[in-house]
């Protein structure tokens, strides 16, 4: 069971980072215009604490950050020491085998217990309602301008809630937020987003979308908002499983929908069809200004909070960033899941400077001719690691995550006119090297060693390494060498 579960809300969570000295708050006045960005780049590149802005210049509450920005602080968040942890919960509810015994069968049932307790569960009142403002400011909330190009304030840590028009499902998702107005928010749907989908079959019917908006979630509900689910896995009950202990929601005053009850903001409203309004420029985490585009507008019709609210964002760019940590629980959480629908796979990698998707490093256990390509294949067809730009296929005796190593095979490895396989398809909506948007070149290379049934007869070399025997004696030896 994850340890400490559950942080009731967001001031639990930041009580806990502050227990462990792990929370650093700032008590002078801090302009949310491109100086907090500033002191939260620096501190995450020196891998700093979580900082709280308790006096920020513009809005009406202090302002929570860098939360999620180093391994430890994002193992608190998800309530355990380390990430593969959930990684080895998750790889041992997928194994297939059925019980045998008494023992497995014991064994079954736990399982069963342990998901029949996630489901969200509804309440009649909750914290996020104590103050109603029919009278919608967005003035009240103290968003970010985290670069100097950037197109106006965005709201960067809002958790986007829709539902499916015609079959009910929801979706929550973590999207920006540029706020145009008072009262509307320009809505960054990416294309390949459920979202979108949503709002897709809503102008279809010539009908509204209603949209929610929850700020300052717990830790583990802000972070199910990032993870890429499918469209029919409800991003609660992953919380849920996350929290071992259902999420509770509540519904919304003025909107179809339910939202986390200990939520700290909640928006309200609707995106009218056919409404666009520029939204950009924007720096995101690719470290370049994504341009100004026409994007759906959210009306806000309503915003509830906490008693003494405390506002969450965070500040994206260049790597080393908040996203980082975030990138890397994803990526251990998930590998179960990648293996079963991938069992080649031993291990993988998305390295931070490869932005998520402009870079997976996979290790194979190599068996037969091409191996290394019916992988790459295979990942070009998973959900949206459809989106992945290179694939680098190592053997299984190399760590995937010793970029050291991954360069000595991909560079000494691979002869590039047999071993580089170069395709198209679709990259990420913010993918500024494609020289048309939405799709591009893709490249995977296989730094495997080469079989004789490849075409390759010259007798793959041994690697040149030290016999075991006389790594341990000079261990042994060592301190007599006096170096």
């Amino acid at each position: 069971m994850a340890k400490g579960f559950p942080y009731e809300d967001l001031k639990d969570f930041l009580a806990a980072l502050e227990s462990a000295g792990e929370l650093h708050r700032i008590a002078v006045p801090v302009d949310p215009t491109l100086e907090i960005s500033e002191i939260v780049t620096r501190t995450v590149r020196a891998r700093g604490p979580a900082l709280l802005f308790e006096k920020p210049t513009r809005g009406t509450m202090p302002v929570a950050i860098n939360l999620f920005g180093t391994d430890r602080r994002m193992a608190l968040a998800l309530g355990v020491d380390d990430v593969n942890e959930i990684g080895a919960r998750i790889g041992e509810l997928v194994r297939p085998e059925l019980p045998v015994g008494w023992s497995g069968i014991r064994e079954g049932l736990g399982k069963l217990m342990q998901l029949k307790s996630v489901p969200p569960k509804r309440v009649k009142s909750a914290p996020c309602q104590d103050v109603v403002h029919r009278d919608v400011d967005l003035g009240l909330l103290p968003g970010l301008r985290t670069w100097p190009d950037d197109g106006g304030i965005f709201h960067n840590f809002g958790l986007t809630h829709t539902r499916h028009p015609e079959t009910g499902k929801r979706n929550l998702g973590l999207y920006r937020l540029h706020q145009h107005s008072a009262d509307t928010l320009g809505m960054h749907w990416q294309i390949h987003k459920d979202s979108t989908a949503h709002h897709a079959v809503a102008e279809r019917r010539g009908e509204r979308l209603p949209v929610a908006i929850a700020i300052g979630c717990d830790p583990v509900v802000s972070y199910a908002a990032t993870a890429p689910l499918p469209a029919d896995i409800d991003e609660y009950l992953f919380a849920g499983f996350l929290r071992g202990d259902r999420v509770e929601m509540v519904d919304c005053l003025t909107v179809p929908l339910q939202v986390p009850a200990h939520a700290q903001v909640v928006l309200e409203g609707y995106v009218e069809p056919g409404e666009r309004h520029p939204e950009g420029p924007f720096g995101d985490h690719t470290g370049f200004y994504t341009p100004e585009e026409q994007f759906p507008v959210l009306h806000v019709e309503c915003m509830t909070t906490q008693k003494d609210p405390v506002y969450h964002s965070i500040v994206t760019s260049k790597p080393p960033q908040e996203d980082g940590p975030i990138g890397h629980a994803t990526e251990r959480i998930f590998l179960p899941l990648i293996k079963m629908l991938i069992p080649d796979i031993v291990d993988l990698a998305m390295p931070e400077p490869g932005v998520f998707h402009n870079c997976l490093i996979v290790s194979i256990s190599k068996r037969y001719p091409k191996q290394a390509q019916k992988v790459m294949n295979a990942v070009w067809g998973a959900h949206l690691l459809s989106l992945t730009k290179l694939i680098v296929v190592v053997d299984d005796d190399c760590d995937p995550h010793d970029y050291h190593e991954v360069a000595f095979r991909a560079f000494g490895n691979v002869d590039y006119s047999r071993d580089l396989l170069l395709t198209q398809g679709p990259v990420d909506h913010l993918d500024h090297a494609s020289y048309q948007q939405f799709w591009g070149g893709k490249a995977g290379l296989d730094a495997t060693r080469k079989l004789p049934t490849e075409g390759y007869d010259r007798g793959w070399p041994a690697p040149a390494v030290m016999s075991p025997a006389v790594v341990s004696t000079v261990d042994k030896r060592w301190s007599e060498y006096g170096l």
